[in-house]
């Protein structure tokens, strides 16, 4: 994106909090772009940014509801001794 790109918030994106720890979720779109991103970002600033997109707002929430029941909210938290594939 350039920095003319307008980006759209979903109003779904939000503020969750879930055994103690606090993750701010976006899910945005490029303006004229109809496909939503996810991007969860925890406590220390760091981002989990899935790298499909999805057609809906909904969507995008539910992937990252699925996310947390799967991996729980420990898997948003950033550990420099994390292997990422």
């Amino acid at each position: 994106m350039d920095d003319e790109t307008k980006l759209i918030t979903s109003r779904l994106s939000r503020t969750i909090t879930r055994d103690g720890i606090t993750v701010e979720v976006l899910i945005v779109r490029a303006e004229g772009d109809p496909e939503w991103t996810l991007e969860v970002v925890d406590q220390e600033g760091a981002c989990t940014v899935w790298e499909d997109t999805f057609a809906t707002e909904q969507d995008a929430l539910n992937e990252l509801f699925q996310t947390i029941a799967a991996d729980g909210m420990s898997s948003f938290l950033w550990r420099p001794d994390r292997t990422l594939h």
